[in-house]
């Protein structure tokens, strides 16, 4: 399984990457302050209590009368209630921004991947991309909302404790804030460790949920090879690796949590020393020490919580770099700055003059290939100097041994790819001079696989033009040959489909994709190995099916039936990435050539 591994950064908290996360909480700016103030308000009234406590305790030393007392209980009062309505205010100022921020990272993080080229996919399996759109946006919201709830009501307590323990005996205070520095240096320390082990915790989560996909996905292929045992041992070890990953996490965490109760004890010990002294020799109230060793246990809570999600935030900064390398994966196939200004300044116009959403012809009469060459990443080279013309009418069938490169050109035909070297040309125009979106909408294509999606058949056709009508769904199955199966259904056209279509068999799949390509009225049509797996009367249904499409588009089909190709205008012989024959079904086989030998030995005729 080829997992892309996360890029390799400094083992610390990288501030340019959180400004980036954040901006997704800009749309929620007024919930954030007024968490923000609750925050404040929560940490002044915890400030507050310490203080009233000691004033009374003083009051009763003293002897002085209940008038007195009164007014600091009835604050104490006053006090409870603000801190209860303030708690309540945050936690719905909380929810909201993780609600939302959740929300929104995953649409954006959706939205970038529709954008993502072919080439994006082909080495990250679906598993590792759904740990990104679950888990990684679910943990980012979490932080932005509750943890940014915590540091401001952390500090506020912590300024707030320090400013008044300074004024109640500003020598004790400094001797209990010694504990302060030890603090943090353990922080840093402890921070580079739990984010090295925070990133290897997630990068094991990607690949334990690719593992999980793929093999729920491939069970039926597992069972048959016979393959349990084997997949039971590659799933222990990568579980393995997570359990020792999280296992060390969770022992830095644990080493991490009692230094700092440590260090408060410390705290509270050093004001119970010193203070106490002091109440002896009268050089300080008992309602002063009483209220210092409070503050001192209380120093203690935001401490241990900000520790507690400083580790939260470390842990959090691999799903950061995560999804933010999502966002910022460029396309590698996208309309150029120009074609784009053109788009846009038509939108805006409104321009309906008959031509294409990029401004040039609607129409697409031809399509050349000009001396192009493509490999997939650094693999080998699969065409090389290819050419071809096609013009609109034609149907031109690929013919040739497996790896020989049909398939690459169709996929550079629909700009899935782009060529590395040399054009592809519509129209004696470089189709990157044109609108990816314009060319990709103009086609047609059935797979040798056909997906289709949850839902009724009918929604499944529609996916080829989603204006089209109940009328215009029932014309497109029923010229593919589908309505008549379609209507033996329980609830006909409404009738689920189920999750890639596996309510229904390979051969009723096929022609409701013929359906879907028909009702589209694409202007190029790519059939790529679509009666393979097939029986011989679906078979007859696609190639009706598809006499009704080609009509006058340009056709590409892909196939080994001899049936499906034999009624091409023209056969091309693919071998290595080039064209070694060309020319019509009868002219190839009386030549005697390859062609001939394909055809009898691969369909005994």
């Amino acid at each position: 399984m080829n997992i892309e591994s996360d890029i390799d950064r400094p083992k610390r908290i990288e501030v340019s990457v959180w400004r980036k996360i954040l901006r997704f909480a800009a749309p929620y700016r007024r919930q954030a302050f007024l968490l923000a103030v609750m925050a404040l308000i929560i940490a002044l009234c915890e400030v507050t209590f310490p203080y009233l406590t000691g004033r009374v305790i003083d009051h009763v030393e003293q002897q002085l009368p209940f008038s007195g007392v009164a007014p600091l209980l009835a604050v104490y009062a006053v006090v409870a209630v603000i801190i209860s309505a303030a708690i309540c205010g945050f936690i719905l100022c909380a929810g909201r921004i993780a609600t939302g921020v959740n929300h929104d990272i995953r649409q954006a993080s959706f939205a970038k991947l529709q954008s993502l080229s072919f080439s994006y996919f082909d080495h990250r399996p679906v598993g590792w991309i759904l740990s990104r759109l679950t888990s990684d946006c679910e943990r980012l919201s979490r932080i932005i909302g509750w943890t940014l709830l915590d540091f401001v009501w952390g500090f506020s307590l912590l300024t707030g404790i320090a400013v008044v323990m300074l004024w109640l005996n500003w020598s004790l205070a400094l001797i209990v804030l010694t504990v302060a520095p030890p603090l943090a240096l353990v922080s840093l320390y402890f921070q580079r460790l739990l984010l090295g082990s925070a990133r290897d915790i997630r990068r094991s989560n990607a690949e334990i949920t690719a593992m999980f996909n793929e093999n729920i996905s491939g069970v039926r292929t597992s069972k048959a090879f016979v393959r349990e045992s084997e997949n039971l041992v590659e799933f222990q070890a990568a579980s393995g690796r997570m359990y020792e990953h999280t296992v060390r996490n969770a022992l830095q965490s644990a080493l991490f949590v009692p230094f700092v109760i440590a260090l408060g004890s410390l705290m509270a010990a050093l004001a119970l020393w010193f203070g106490g002294g002091r109440v002896l020799a009268g050089g300080m109230s008992l309602g002063s020490l009483v209220a210092f060793l409070n503050y001192a246990g209380l120093f203690f809570q935001p401490v241990q919580e900000l520790a507690r999600h400083w580790m939260e935030v470390q842990m959090a900064q691999a799903a950061a770099e995560r999804i933010q390398s999502l966002l910022e994966t460029e396309p590698a196939i996208c309309d150029d700055d120009a074609v784009q200004r053109e788009i846009e300044s038509r939108k805006k116009r409104g321009a309906e003059d008959g031509s294409a959403e990029d401004g040039g012809d609607a129409e697409i009469r031809e399509v050349e290939f000009r001396g192009v060459s493509f490999r997939y990443d650094t693999g080998p080279t699969i065409l090389e100097n290819f050419n071809l013309t096609v013009r609109r009418g034609d149907t031109v069938a690929l013919v040739g041994e497996t790896g020989g490169g049909k398939s690459t050109i169709v996929q550079l035909l629909c700009r899935f790819y782009e060529p590395q070297h040399g054009s592809v040309l519509i129209d004696s125009i470089d189709y990157r001079s044109r609108g990816l979106h314009w060319l990709q909408s103009n086609l047609g294509i059935v797979q040798q696989s056909p997906h289709l999606f949850s839902g009724a058949i009918a929604e499944n056709i529609r996916y080829g033009n989603l204006a089209a009508t109940d009328g215009d769904v029932t014309e497109a199955a029923s010229r593919a040959g589908a309505d008549d199966f379609i209507k033996t259904l329980p609830e006909g056209y409404e009738t689920n489909v189920g999750e890639g279509g596996n309510r229904l068999s390979t051969g009723q799949k096929q022609l409701v994709s013929l359906a879907r390509a028909i009702l589209a009225d694409p202007r190029i049509f790519v059939l790529d190995e679509a009666t393979s797996s097939v029986d011989t009367h679906t078979e007859s249904l696609i190639e009706k099916g598809v006499q009704e499409v080609l009509g006058d588009r340009i056709s590409f089909v892909i196939a080994h039936r001899l049936s499906t190709i034999r009624r091409a205008d023209r056969i091309l012989v693919i071998d290595d990435g080039r064209i070694v024959e060309d020319g019509e079904h009868g002219e190839l086989l009386r030549a005697g050539s390859r062609y001939a030998q394909l055809v009898h030995r691969q369909f005994k005729w």
